[in-house]
């Protein structure tokens, strides 16, 4: 199984700190979604050798088709993940559009499909649909989408599109990668049958070994195979009282209100697996840092600030890559990390961690197989 390392755009915003400088210490600093700013951050995840980068979606951050498309100019090779709503544009034209984008990049773009986890944040921009209306939409668009990718002439009258005659003039070359997660019932449903990389956020190992027999089994019955990815952040540094420490200046550094408030937030929200990343940290007595390590180096303390991915590898850059090596053999095989600040995160991991894992790859493929067969990496 091939390793793919990827890294995350915070088109929101950048900081020091677990929440911005209007909530943290007075000395944080945050760093704006300015254009020059993302494009530093992109050279430098490229420079790092990630495979690609992933553009979030939410009323707060930039579009990510724009961006992909803007920092394509600042780039050579680095992919695009571009996280997008199906129920926010038709499926013929996000078609087409992933078709442009595809020739504008030259071949780098990789789509995120996030049918949306809040109905509020939904209804914000006109969409009144429920939780499993979603779900049943985002089925529909993903088989209209990969049917006109596939060259047809299209006639289509499902329950939320209709469409007559409908082709692309061009396909996109290549055909770009689906990415999607969701840990409903109906969202393994439409993952087993419609996507090519199912996301999880970053749970236990029991938890996603659970989680992965489900999902094979969803997809043999559809007569498929998944790949599977992991979206975690990272606080790596030379030894894990080093890496702990900047955990606990990171939760330390958040006002009590802010974490109250933000807890008030994530609980009103529909999606599974916001409650999975909730019940790594809910209910727990809070004395030190480390009572939030859910698993060796698995920690749940940024699930307490901020919605969506929860958890943090935390530890010495050793440890840190014997974690990501381990989830990797569970069956992972995509990793999407994330720290704070990005900028200099990214660069810390590429250059420390990451050499590590070639070589932890290395070695458990000299075990088993040729000595001289060299680790597959989506990095470059």
């Amino acid at each position: 199984m091939s390793l793919e390392l990827n890294w995350y755009l915070p088109t929101h915003g950048d900081y020091h700190g677990l929440a911005n400088n209007q909530v943290g210490h007075p000395d944080a600093l945050v760093r704006p979604n300015a254009p020059r700013y993302l494009a530093q951050v992109a050279k430098a995840i490229e420079y790092a050798g990630f495979h690609a980068i992933l553009i979030p979606t939410s009323a707060t951050c930039h579009d990510g088709w724009v961006t992909a498309a803007a920092l394509s100019r600042h780039t050579t090779r680095l992919k695009f993940l571009v996280a997008f709503r199906p129920g926010f544009v038709l499926p013929a034209v996000a078609a087409q559009t992933a078709q442009s984008l595809q020739a504008i990049t030259g071949g780098r773009l990789l789509l995120n499909v996030v049918t949306g986890g809040d109905s509020a944040d939904q209804r914000s921009y006109g969409d009144f649909l429920d939780h499993t209306q979603r779900y049943e939409r985002a089925a529909e668009f993903l088989d209209i989408v990969s049917r006109l990718w596939d060259g047809e002439t299209l006639n289509y009258h499902g329950a939320y599109y209709q469409l007559a005659q409908a082709r692309l003039r061009r396909l996109p070359a290549p055909r770009p990668p689906l990415y999607f997660g969701g840990a409903s019932g109906i969202a393994e449903t439409v993952a087993a049958k419609h996507v090519d990389t199912y996301l999880l956020w970053g749970e236990t190992p029991d938890m996603v070994r659970d989680r992965l027999q489900r999902m094979n089994a969803l997809a043999a019955q559809a007569g498929r195979t998944l790949r599977y990815g992991f979206r975690v952040h990272v606080i790596a540094r030379d030894t894990e009282a080093q890496a702990w420490a900047e955990a606990d200046r990171l939760l330390r550094e958040v006002p009590k209100h802010y974490l109250d408030a933000a807890q008030r937030a994530v609980g009103n929200k529909e999606s599974v697996g916001q409650s999975r990343m909730s019940s790594l940290h809910a209910g727990k007595t809070i004395n030190h840092v480390r009572d939030l390590e859910v698993y060796p180096n698995l920690w749940a303390g940024v699930g307490l600030v901020r919605s969506g991915a929860g958890t943090a590898l935390v530890g010495s850059h050793q440890q840190v890559a014997e974690r990501i090596e381990e989830f990797h053999q569970l069956g992972l095989d995509s990793f999407i990390l994330s720290g704070y600040p990005n900028l200099e995160e990214t660069l810390r991991i590429g250059e420390e961690v990451v050499p590590l894992l070639r070589h932890l790859q290395h070695t458990d493929r000299t075990r088993t197989a040729n000595p001289t067969q060299e680790a597959t990496w989506a990095l470059n």
